[in-house]
């Protein structure tokens, strides 16, 4: 089973490339599971911070909450890499929706260090996918969409700068997420090599 990930920003677009990946694979008669990184939380779950919006988005934590994040990444790196185990026989991709990458460089802004290499030897227990994808979008355009995140243009841009850091650092594939989604989808294939 391959495993493809997208990462960025609030309103990039990863959902929606996710969700085109995920028909074009089904359409070619391949089995896709799909792994949204935020929702599968532990710490999100039990926080009380909902993937669906409904909860305002956590831009402030205290320590013992960022602490208890790189807690639960590391639980739910145990228990993706379960997930794996049990999926792999039965399907061909699984096709992930934001990745521990980006729960990384969200701790990462959560505890101002703005240095995303501070989280790098835990990198060591990340599964590495086959396709790691960071869907480049510039904030200023991001806060131009109808559906805009609610941190904010300043959380963007510094969240923006740790991923460029962080996509180096890791080799993420860079797509140019200023285009339009068919654009971006056709290059998201050419990579995926579909």
């Amino acid at each position: 089973m391959q495993i493809i990930t997208i990462s960025g920003l609030d309103g990039s677009g990863k959902s929606t490339q996710i969700q085109l990946l995920k028909n074009y694979l089904e359409s070619q008669e391949k089995k896709a599971f799909y792994f949204h990184a935020i929702e599968f939380s532990l710490a999100n779950k039990l926080i009380g911070h909902k993937a669906s919006g409904s909860a305002p988005s956590v831009v402030i934590a205290s320590a013992g909450k960022i602490w208890l994040r790189k807690i639960f990444l590391k639980i739910d790196l145990w228990r993706f890499k379960m997930l794996l185990n049990k999926l792999s026989n039965n399907y061909d991709y699984l096709i992930s929706d934001r990745y521990f990458y980006d729960s990384i460089i969200n701790i990462e802004y959560l505890s101002y260090t703005k240095n995303p290499t501070i989280l790098k030897p835990g990198l060591r227990i990340v599964p590495k996918p086959e396709v790691a994808l960071y869907l480049q979008t510039d904030p200023e355009q991001i806060m131009q969409r109808e559906r805009k995140p609610d941190q904010g243009l300043e959380y963007l841009k510094t969240k923006k700068d740790l991923y460029d850091k962080f996509a180096q650092e890791v080799e993420l594939k860079i797509i140019d997420g200023n285009r339009n989604k068919e654009e971006i989808f056709e290059e998201i294939k050419n990579l995926c090599q579909l």
